[in-house]
């Protein structure tokens, strides 16, 4: 990936996080309609959407969403690595299409990855065979994903209410059944990746069908929790550039009480239960360490059933919902 213009790297000013805060929500509004809530002109905010997202800082996400679709498997990985091999090995990790995320943390000298795989052959074969024979490998812990609670999308900070998957893990209530989708779904969300902003008459002629077909089908997606389509940004970029993981061991009989506290807590902004003694892992983004240590003492403390805290400060991160993200 291409290096950013040093010069682009500075901190957003007020103006960039409104427009931020706007088109997360919305992100295919107008820039006539973000330019009024902000109060620019529309080719400002058009000028100032792209500077930022030159900069890697900031991307468009359109993907389906495998958990709650019910398709393939998502571990996470901690691999040891020999001294002085631990970048070598998350760099090779995260160029891999399988790896949504890649990062090190404090702690031991390890890389920590959440990938994707379609079954359990193929996840043999990546642990034992593709990561285990990386150079500097030492060892793999792995820990399969069984329910997905908060995702990045939902981290919202500058939001006065929850996200509605945020809402339903608070108040202990698992998704609704999946929509079917299917291969026109699909392919409407791969270009919508391409570019998460394309109009509907290109959309329309790319998939060879009506705007109104296409219009109605994107709505319907849009109105799932199965398909995200967001306006990101990184955490640094709204202020919280202090960023944890954590995993917990909770005991069955406290896990959705402890999940259903977990996920009120907003500065949470992935949140799942996993295989392995130690059952939730997540991660949260702060201003400060001070924050951090507070979130620490006043969460953790509070939930009933827990016997290990284990938590650690991201060091770098290379790939974030399956894109390598920039040097800060």
């Amino acid at each position: 990936m291409a290096e950013s213009d040093p010069s682009e790297q500075s901190s957003f000013d007020g103006p960039d996080l409104a427009i931020l805060q706007y088109l997360a929500q919305r992100p295919r509004a107008s820039f006539a309609d973000a330019g009024e809530q902000v109060g620019l002109h529309e080719r400002t905010v058009a000028r100032r959407l792209e500077r930022m997202l030159r900069t890697g800082r900031v991307r468009f996400i359109a993907a389906l969403v495998g958990e709650h679709l019910g398709e393939g498997l998502v571990v996470e990985l901690a691999v040891r690595c020999a001294p002085g091999r631990l970048e070598e090995v998350a760099r090779a990790i995260a160029v891999r299409p399988d790896a949504r995320s890649v990062e090190v943390a404090t702690g031991d000298l390890v890389v920590l990855a959440e990938m994707e795989v379609a079954d359990e052959t193929e996840l043999i074969d990546l642990i034992d065979r593709t990561i285990g024979g990386m150079p500097g490998v030492l060892d793999i812990h792995s820990a399969l994903v069984l329910r997905l609670l908060l995702t990045a999308v939902d981290w919202t900070p500058y939001a006065a209410e929850p996200t509605h998957m945020r809402r339903l893990a608070m108040d202990g209530l698992r998704p609704p059944p999946p929509l079917p989708v299917d291969d026109i779904d699909r392919e409407l969300v791969n270009l919508l990746a391409e570019d998460a902003r394309m109009p509907m008459t290109s959309l329309a002629l790319r998939l060879n069908l009506g705007e109104s077909t296409v219009r109605r089908r994107l709505n319907r997606l849009m109105g799932s929790h199965v398909f995200q389509l967001r306006l990101f940004a990184e955490p640094s970029v709204l202020g919280h550039p202090v960023e944890a993981r954590f995993r917990l061991r909770v005991e069955h009989a406290h896990l959705d009480t402890a999940m259903r506290r977990l996920a009120g807590e907003p500065s949470i902004r992935h949140l799942v239960v996993t295989t392995g003694s130690d059952n939730v892992l997540g991660y949260s983004s702060h201003a400060t360490t001070a924050d951090m240590d507070a979130f620490h003492a006043r969460t953790f403390s509070g939930l009933d059933g827990v016997r290990e805290v284990q938590t650690a400060l991201l060091m770098r991160t290379y790939k974030r919902a399956g894109r390598a993200v920039s040097a800060r």
